[in-house]
């Protein structure tokens, strides 16, 4: 009888086991994005080489982070905890200050696509009239250096090569004019102006327009402030 009753706590502990094996437990609060299957339908494993859906899709809410593609160029300049700003499309031309929380430790080689190192931004202060959403497309701009209260031009207006080259509008002869310019800090936006220019002076951006080359009469359409 002893030995009937071990046989039946092993039964009994086999069953549990069984039991316990067809529960999924998340290992993190969060939301159910997305479950896979129907009721009483059996989830196998995904044969080699055919991926199949996660049978639940759940979205920890708690800790939102960006994860954006750099270019190889400038993966050397990024450094863990360095200042980024983020935008979202969702929120307009609202920015965020964030910082840098990973480096992957490896380049991304994807066919037809520029060699890109991942790395992943935190909000440091989440918006409070509007809950983040998983998926949100962003743009993220890493801050590597600062220069105070320096002069600058939109990088549009350069002419990359050798000598970096600026076409201006002179005032007192209105004619247009090149000069060679030495720069600092730039991005896609805006270029420091170590020397060439002055505060004030009238800088082209419309380089491919026709026309426009040195020696050439113009006339100023808009003025931009910042230049």
């Amino acid at each position: 009888a002893r030995a009937t009753a071990r046989v039946s706590a092993a039964r009994l502990g086999v069953a549990e086991a069984e039991l316990e094996r067809t529960r999924l437990t998340a290992p993190f609060a969060g939301v159910v994005a997305e479950v896979s299957g129907e009721l009483n339908e059996y989830v196998t494993p995904s044969p080699p080489g055919i991926p199949t859906p996660p049978a639940v899709d759940l979205i920890d809410d708690s800790c939102f982070y960006i994860s954006a593609p750099i270019d190889e160029v400038d993966a050397a300049k990024v450094r863990l905890g360095l200042d980024a700003r983020v935008t979202l499309d969702a929120f307009g031309e609202r920015s965020f200050a964030g910082s840098v929380r990973r480096i992957a430790p490896y380049v991304l080689d994807q066919e037809k696509q520029a060699r890109t190192v991942e790395v992943e931004v935190v909000i440091a202060r989440p918006p409070e009239d509007s809950p983040l959403l998983a998926g949100y497309s962003a743009d993220v701009e890493i801050i590597v250096d600062r220069a105070e209260n320096a002069l600058h031009i939109p990088t549009a207006a350069i002419r990359p090569g050798e000598q970096a080259l600026v076409m201006l509008l002179e005032a007192d002869t209105g004619l247009l004019a090149e000069r060679a310019v030495e720069t600092g800090l730039a991005n896609w936006d805006r270029t420091q102006i170590l020397s060439g220019l002055e505060e004030g002076d009238l800088v082209v951006l419309s380089l491919d327009r026709e026309g426009v080359a040195a020696g050439q009469p113009a006339i100023a359409e808009d003025q931009d402030s910042g230049s």
